[in-house]
């Protein structure tokens, strides 16, 4: 039998095989909703790449492949081919775009005397987005492990997660997969303790959509953690205080991406705009460009979708709402459960030093000890004599804690499916603020995939799925199956048609 993690990218790349030939036969046996996605209108300004074919049939094949980019796909694929041109090109952020552009004039570049570099492109970004899923789905399994501590549970959401309702998004021209990515794979090196690492990652999710900002509050809330065991059980004030401004700093780093687009949007149309009147937003005090397009382009806003109309949509999305609900409602009784039962301090000491540990006898020692060093908490000598020291500190506390069956830091515990680790927090509070603004300020449909990359939703599923479950917990978990399938199947036949979906 293969290695869980293994077995998860083979999933992963079976479920973009079932995907991608779902959508192309749908493509092929159904007539699109909207063929304007072939249209290919002149770039505004020359555009710096050569976009000819060289012959009508490459040209006719080039057409085709060119329309398989629809929805957002249209708009990636223009922001790669010829910049941003317009007002509100500027909300699809810049890191898919400039991703394929770049794989268009390196690895793909031979082919785009043949097809055409518009079609290229969209190759570019069907290839780059689906080997971009089979990796976040390895780092989900992996993330699932280190917060989870139960590889059973951890392995039936990444199966989850590989087939998830959103997987449309994830094998086409969107953002999903490289979010996914970058976001999942940030968390699982923070919470390693590869803190640098995990801070490029999480800055590198932020410039594919605008939600990878939010995961600046993980580093928040991992520097707390740091600083709660500097003062409180190292005694060490001057290390707390250096522990939260490396934080605040880390986390400021994450959210530069995001804005620094903002910036260059407003050089671009407030100060070098070509129009003699300001834009409205140029002359707010916060000059937001993003905020403004999706209001005024897409009419986002809060209750703004609250509508009789759009009913159809709001039950379009009420799957995924429910079972983020249901994440949320699960994991804040079991965390309450766990704050009754154990004391914080424990928890936190368990946390700390049980990781440091656990990085110290890992294959992966190296990487995680540079990056305790370069966090300027404690030089190489101090720190090889502060894992000796602590490590009995560790056993200790991670001991007290097991004892009242609650968290777990060094084991799999799997014996219990109802044990949740402190770790848990920050995911639950992110899932809190993501499922409220999905369904009180964006168009409601968007959350099966704006949430798609929420590890709770997957976790507690996994729970209802587990062997031992019975009763009305495996009723609903057919439901979940049957969901999941579902809405696999539409999306596979609407959305590559230019149907409206998600």
């Amino acid at each position: 039998m293969a290695p869980p993690l293994v077995a998860i990218v083979r999933l992963a790349t079976a479920s973009r095989v079932l995907v991608l030939t779902l959508s192309l036969l749908a493509r092929l046996l159904f007539r699109p909703y909207d063929t304007s996605a072939s249209l290919h209108p002149p770039c505004l300004s020359s555009p710096s790449f050569p976009p000819s074919a060289s012959s009508s049939n490459s040209t006719a094949t080039a057409t085709a492949i060119s329309s398989l980019a629809v929805w957002d796909g249209v708009h990636f694929a223009r922001s790669a081919e010829c910049g941003y041109e317009y007002e509100q090109s500027f909300a699809f952020l810049p890191l898919l775009p400039a991703s394929i552009a770049l794989l268009s004039r390196s690895l793909f570049a031979l082919l785009v005397p043949m097809l055409g570099y518009r079609a290229v492109l969209v190759i570019s970004g069907h290839v780059l987005n689906n080997v971009a899923f089979v990796a976040a789905a390895a780092y989900f399994y992996r993330l699932s492990v280190l917060i989870l501590k139960d590889s059973g549970a951890a392995y039936r959401a990444s199966v989850l997660f590989c087939f998830n309702p959103a997987s449309v998004f994830y094998s086409s021209l969107y953002s999903e997969s490289l979010y996914a990515l970058f976001s999942l794979g940030g968390l699982f090196y923070l919470f390693s303790g590869a803190r640098t690492v995990a801070m490029i990652m999480l800055a590198l999710s932020g410039s594919a959509r605008s939600n990878g900002a939010l995961n600046a509050g993980y580093i928040c809330f991992e520097a707390l953690l740091q600083a709660y065991d500097a003062a409180i059980q190292k005694k060490r004030p001057m290390w707390a205080v250096q522990a939260l401004v490396t934080g605040f700093l880390r986390s400021t780093f994450v959210f530069l991406p995001f804005f620094a687009f903002q910036a260059y949007g407003y050089l671009n149309i407030c100060v070098h705009g070509d129009t003699d009147e300001l834009r409205p937003w140029c002359k707010a005090k916060l000059p937001l460009l993003y905020s403004f397009i999706q209001s005024h382009y897409w009419g986002v806003g809060f209750l703004r979708y609250f509508q009789v109309k759009q009913l159809p949509n709001f039950l379009l999305a009420s799957p995924v709402l429910s079972l983020a609900v249901y994440s949320i409602v699960h994991y804040t009784k079991l965390l309450q459960q766990l704050f009754q039962s154990t004391s914080i301090h424990e928890q936190i000491i368990a946390i700390v030093d049980g990781r440091l540990v656990e990085a110290h006898e890992s294959s992966d020692v190296a990487t995680v000890l540079k990056s305790e060093i370069s966090t300027g908490l404690h030089n190489k000598k101090q720190g090889n004599t502060e894992v000796k020291k602590r490590k009995s500190v560790a056993a200790s506390a991670a001991s007290a804690a097991s004892l009242d069956g609650n968290i777990s830091t060094g084991r799999m515990v799997g014996d219990n499916e109802d044990e949740c680790p402190l770790l848990v927090l920050p995911f639950i509070l992110h899932l809190t603020f993501m499922t409220f603004t999905a369904f009180f300020v964006m168009h409601v449909q968007v959350s099966t995939r704006f949430l798609s990359a929420s590890p709770p939703i997957y976790w507690a599923a996994s729970r209802i799925l587990a062997p031992a479950r019975g009763g009305s917990c495996k009723r609903w978990g057919y439901f979940i199956i049957v969901y999941f399938i579902a809405y696999i199947l539409l999306g596979s036949l609407l959305f590559p048609n230019f149907y409206p979906f998600t």
